[in-house]
């Protein structure tokens, strides 16, 4: 699974290294293609102005052609040669400029073309990269978990082998539980007693064995041992020899008769199983003892630690008669415990107001900042308010009235004539008439292009006059929006003063707390009575000076800190007020 993850994460990496190229390319392609585009533009610019000189020279040639019919049926014996010359060169210069016109047309169509494959190339580009990163985005998906779930089976491994050692542990533990008990059964083999008494030791020694691990989890919690027997260091014998010892103690007695031997084979009997339990019993504390020794580490002597226990009472008395002394003399001095609870409580209040004294300098200097940064604020607004005043006093009041022209109304150049007087004038029957005239073929050349000339000028002066209109409309809008500009400055203007003043009261407000804060120091130091004026005493010169300079440093600190919130509020209210702008700010009119 790692080397499956491993494998789908490098080739998301090399999909997204080829997504990455691909981008390069189509940047590439459209620099390329923004310079051909240029090139195309800058050719086209060339091929109007060729066009616009072959017109002239069109035109020309149409004057010179219908010229005078004197001077073509009689020229002068002089003209003839240059006025074939100036032909020659005429053609000569038109055919140049037919041939130009003709490879600017095939060099534009070629880029056209270019231009064409480039786009069809970048837009199979997109679409590869589109759905290379719609591939991408689920390998990265599974990719991720994989990755989690990868986390999630080596953290349940290391949690299986935590349980594997725990268990192994328990397991060797049980292993050698068996021979334990093994060795605790040993001597019973060494006895002759009967099946009832092996049954009855049997349940005895389960009930003593339950009492034993009671036993061993009292000594584990107290850490002491503690028993009948008290504390011995040297090793118990085996219960065989304490077994023989007994029965040679027995063994000592003088003969008794057969009733006597019976009573006394039964309460010897007794006696041996009561010394047997009292045995294990010992051995099992004795057990119990030296796990506790390896538990805490080290041996324990019962004896030295009674010792210890001594000796720390000893000391906690003398402690305790010391602390009654001490007590008993301050009581006979008029001091009692509360007033050096109330002192260190106002040596502690002592500390506090230094650290807070400490801590004003950076604030007080925060706050200057930021009010000096509000200033300049306030004074780059106000210079850019005084600057639109100054433009819109220095601009010229623009009354522009807007036309506005319906479908079934006279044109703009009608309007435009009506407005300046002339009523009588009606151009779309001056324009059919035009073209009227310019059908008649009863009309010499001369008159025919010159009632062309006639309606085209129309033509022309109607569309300059559209286009002063939509300018005009423009120029309106504009006006608006700088209307719009200067009432919104004139309101930032406001804000930003309100501000302003609301600052300065802050900034009072720190002054005013931090002459608090002063008193309430003056006052702690004067209330300590009589320490306080043993404090006052022990502060000498240069502490007081210290004392001084760090007030300076909280006032500084608090004004700092005054300035850097005044600051951040001015600068959420500027961009608010510039969110504002844009979102009341109308798009501009499309360029014609």
């Amino acid at each position: 699974r790692r080397c499956r993850g491993r494998g789908r994460g490098r080739n998301g990496e090399e999909v997204m290294d080829e997504l990455k190229a691909k981008d390069r390319q189509v940047g590439a392609l459209e620099r390329e293609l923004g310079a051909q585009a240029g090139h195309a533009q800058k050719l086209q610019l060339q091929k109007e102005a060729l066009d616009e000189q072959l017109g002239h020279v069109r035109e020309a040639e149409r004057h010179g052609n219908h010229g005078s019919p004197k001077r073509e049926v009689m020229p002068g014996l002089g003209e003839t040669p240059d006025l074939l010359y100036n032909q020659d060169v005429e053609e000569r210069d038109l055919r140049r400029f037919q041939l130009k016109i003709a490879e600017l047309h095939s060099v534009i169509r070629k880029l056209e073309d270019r231009n064409a494959l480039l786009a069809d190339e970048r837009n199979e580009l997109l679409k590869r990269a589109r759905e290379a990163e719609s591939q991408v985005k689920p390998i990265f998906e599974k990719n991720k978990r994989l990755s989690k779930k990868n986390d999630d089976m080596l953290h349940t491994l290391q949690r299986m082998e935590e349980k594997l050692k725990n268990l192994s542990r328990e397991n060797a533990e049980m292993v050698r539980g068996p021979s334990h008990h093994s060795q605790l059964r040993r001597p019973i083999s060494l006895t002759d007693l009967s099946h009832a008494h092996e049954e009855q030791e049997v349940e005895f020694l389960k009930l003593q064995i339950s009492e034993q691990r009671g036993v061993i989890d009292e000594l584990t919690q107290r850490h002491v041992v503690e028993t009948y027997f008290g504390f011995d260091e040297e090793s118990v014998d085996s219960e065989t020899s304490s077994l023989t010892s007994f029965n040679t103690d027995l063994t000592d007695r003088t003969p008794a008769t057969p009733e006597e031997d019976i009573e006394e084979g039964v309460s010897r009997e007794e006696a041996e199983l009561r010394f047997r339990q009292l045995t294990r019993e010992y051995q099992a504390l004795q057990r119990a003892y030296a796990l506790l020794q390896e538990h805490s580490g080290g041996s324990m002597d019962a004896e030295r630690e009674a010792r210890t226990r001594e000796q720390l009472q000893a000391e906690l008395s003398g402690c305790q008669a010391k602390i009654a002394d001490l007590e008993k003399a301050l009581v006979e001095r008029g001091q009692d415990a509360k007033w050096v609870e109330q002192k260190q409580y106002l040596l502690r209040a002592n500390q506090d107001y230094h650290e807070k004294v400490g801590g004003c300098p950076g604030a007080e200097a925060r706050l200057q900042a930021e009010v000096q940064d509000a200033r300049d604020q306030n004074e780059l607004l106000e210079f850019r308010v005084l600057e639109l005043e100054e433009r819109e006093r220095r601009s010229p009041a623009l009354n522009l009235h807007m036309s506005s022209f319906t479908e079934n109304s006279s044109s703009a150049l009608q309007t435009h004539c009506h407005q300046e007087g002339v009523k009588d004038l009606i151009i779309p029957e001056l324009m059919k008439k035009l073209d009227i005239l310019g059908d008649n073929g009863n009309l010499r050349n001369e008159e025919q292009v010159t009632v062309i000339q006639a309606g085209t000028v129309l033509s022309l002066c109607e569309k300059w006059l559209k286009q002063i209109d939509n300018t005009e409309a423009a120029l309106t809008q504009k006006m608006s929006d700088l209307e719009n500009d200067k009432e919104l400055f004139s309101k930032q203007k406001g804000f930003l003063e309100e501000e302003l003043d609301y600052r300065k009261q802050a900034l009072d407000q720190a002054y005013m707390r931090i002459e608090e804060l002063e008193a309430t120091l003056y006052s702690a130091l004067q209330q300590e009575q009589p320490g306080g004026r043993a404090v006052a005493e022990a502060l000498s010169e240069r502490q007081r000076e210290e004392l001084r300079l760090a007030v300076d440093r909280l006032r500084r600190q608090i004004l700092r800190q005054s300035r850097q919130y005044d600051s951040q509020i001015l600068q959420e209210r500027m961009e608010m007020l510039q969110q504002a702008h844009q979102v009341r700010t109308p798009p501009p009119p499309p360029s014609r």
